[in-house]
């Protein structure tokens, strides 16, 4: 019979020989990220939210036309700015309050696509001041990732609330922000974009539990172990994949004649 260690690395070998990556280009992966987090209501509040990813040139990023609604954006809807977010085609809008993302990205090179939504869940924590939880499987991927900003900054559309959502997420993948809603900050937009719908899922399961009894977290060791499998690119970008189906099923043509 195989130990525990030998069958773990069986398991990683397999991930990295075997697994299969998205076969969708950079702009057709924040298409698919809009529409998958609209899904799940993570826009159902109209047009507060915002993803960028950077762009191919340094010091460029792109975003969705202001105006646009995540559930109806498609590849021509997304527009390149600088980095100081003007519009490279000196015409359309980025929404004003993208501004903060400039900071997550000039001070954490590893970060290339953000998504910042109000989804409900994740939203009733921030009205009540209540951090993430870390008490089942399905939340570990936040285990020691997810920085909690207590204190609302006030609307992001300045340089100070970029200062402050930045130094406030630290070394961390995902930020709650008070009065406010969820950050991710992915490698990649699957990740980002997986790290939204993992962190709204584990906000539900978080209330759901706390009207029922007592929380009890999951124990540091294992919470580590499941969180660092979890957010394997391997993983992050087959469950990426898997909800891209899903919103290509709903619309076949979505990239047809793109």
């Amino acid at each position: 019979m195989r130990s525990e260690q030998e069958l773990k690395a069986d398991v990683y070998r397999d991930l990295e020989q075997k697994a299969t990556r998205s076969q969708h280009d950079p702009l057709q992966q924040l298409v698919l990220a809009c529409r998958m987090l609209a899904a799940r209501g993570h826009w159902d509040n109209g047009l507060a939210g915002q993803i960028t990813a950077r762009g191919e040139e340094p010091g460029t990023f792109r975003t969705l036309r202001f105006g646009i609604g995540a559930d109806e954006a498609t590849p021509s809807s997304f527009i390149l700015t600088d980095d100081d977010l003007r519009p490279l085609d000196g015409r359309s809008m980025p929404n004003p309050a993208t501004r903060f993302h400039l900071w997550v990205y000039r001070h954490h090179p590893g970060v290339n696509c953000i998504v910042h939504t109000h989804p409900p869940a994740v939203g009733a924590l921030a009205m009540i001041g209540q951090p993430l939880a870390v008490a089942c499987m399905d939340a570990t991927p936040f285990y020691d990732n997810c920085a909690y900003l207590a204190d609302w900054p006030g609307l992001p559309i300045t340089n100070d609330e970029g200062r402050i959502i930045s130094g406030a997420l630290g070394d961390k993948k995902a930020l709650l922000l008070a009065h406010h809603g969820l950050l991710t900050a992915g490698a990649t937009v699957a990740e980002a974009a997986v790290l939204a719908i993992w962190m709204e899922q584990a906000a539900a399961m978080q209330l759901r539990a706390a009207a029922a009894g007592t929380i009890r977290p999951v124990p540091g060791e294992l919470a580590r172990e499941s969180r660092d499998f979890l957010l394997r690119p391997e993983i992050t970008d087959m469950t990426f994949q898997y909800f891209a189906r899903q919103v290509l099923r709903a619309d076949p043509g979505l990239f047809q004649g793109a």
